[in-house]
């Protein structure tokens, strides 16, 4: 293992001013946010939600990692995009 590698994706995983989405709900926890505030919970209703957070205006600068549900790596955001590459693309496209 690559010991300089990990310390440095570790400081940039915790550097000042950024952090970790933790967008890995489960479907019933997203369905009672939902539902608290009058949507209706459903996959599509999940992955508008989850595709506003993606598509938020250089949300990048501030976070530096994404932890995400099964059924968020497997959705196709507004946009056509696959979930899976939003985070994997925009990681190579900063260093």
């Amino acid at each position: 293992m690559d010991t300089e590698l990990l310390e440095k994706t570790a400081r940039e995983l915790v550097a000042p001013g950024r952090g970790i989405l933790a967008a890995d709900e489960s479907n019933g926890t997203m369905s009672n946010r939902l539902e608290a505030v009058g949507v209706e919970p459903s996959p599509e209703t999940r992955r508008a939600y989850r595709s506003n957070i993606f598509a938020t205006p250089d949300y990048e600068s501030a976070i530096s990692g994404v932890i995400l549900f099964d059924e968020t790596i497997r959705q196709t955001m507004d946009d056509g995009t696959q979930s899976q590459n939003i985070s994997q693309v925009e990681e190579f496209t900063r260093e």
